[in-house]
């Protein structure tokens, strides 16, 4: 299928972001948001995508493999959660913004602003590659997470799920919960490393609905037909991560 001009891109991006605009403006109301952390999300998942969609772009040029891709991906995530983590505490992810607002880490209106804005990051990275590199990311279907041959969509969606429920569990272990060490990024950015190798052949090992997303717009119709998939399996897998950490191994404060 053909894909997108940078053109179109753009428009499809305007559009969005003044549909994006009207969303937060009518579910936030008159809760307080928290501009900074809307930036710091976009940046941070920015980051994510330039540099996975550009890692998997150059693979064939540097020789890297599965490995190196996995490796751009966790260490992308490392650096930027830890620098992202004092001002929206470094989510970067929908399906982690979705587990934590079930928990109560966040409210609607705020995890309404990280969503768009790691979508639009998203996006947006997607665009200035096309722009920079356009023969090698469209050489690899513009590093779009998709189902290998021989696995279906239910397979796809479990795998996607459980690893999903892996990172964000780490993220609760490691950077949510008040006794955890102030390491976080790291063993987010290993998790996400381990899930690339084992997930990365399979799936894609998105684990991130704005990381399939972004390319997805831009890949042709054989990849927007896939989104639903990698936005139901995360968000499930990190809602049953955040519930599970929230309600047994989660210490309760007395009231």
């Amino acid at each position: 299928m053909p894909f997108l001009s940078v053109a179109e891109g753009l428009v499809r991006l305007r559009l969005l972001a003044r549909g994006a605009v009207s969303l937060i403006k009518s579910v936030c109301g008159g809760v307080s948001v928290n501009t900074k952390a809307w930036i710091a999300e976009f940046i941070g998942t920015f980051a994510l995508v330039f540099i996975g969609v550009g890692a998997i772009a150059s693979a064939p040029l540097a020789g890297s493999g599965l490995v190196g891709i996995a490796l751009a991906h966790g260490l992308t995530i490392a650096v930027m959660v830890s620098a992202t983590g004092a001002v929206s505490g470094g989510h970067l992810n929908p399906a982690v913004t979705i587990g934590l607002l079930t928990t109560g880490k966040i409210d609607a209106g705020n995890a309404v602003g990280y969503i768009v804005s790691q979508c639009l990051g998203g996006v947006v990275a997607v665009l200035l590659l096309l722009a920079a590199i356009p023969e090698q990311v469209r050489a690899v279907g513009i590093g779009t997470p998709a189902l290998a041959d021989g696995v279906g969509a239910g397979s796809g969606l479990l795998i996607e799920i459980v690893l999903t429920f892996f990172l964000v569990f780490v993220i609760y272990g490691s950077a949510v919960d008040k006794r955890a060490p102030k390491m976080g990024g790291l063993f987010i950015g290993l998790t996400v490393t381990l899930d690339i190798l084992m997930g990365g052949p399979l799936t894609g090992a998105a684990m991130n609905p704005a990381r399939h997303l972004g390319p997805a717009l831009f890949a042709g119709s054989s990849f927007a037909g896939q989104i639903w998939l990698y936005w139901l399996g995360p968000v499930v897998g990190g809602v049953l991560a955040a519930q599970f950490y929230a309600r047994v191994l989660e210490e309760r404060s007395e009231a």
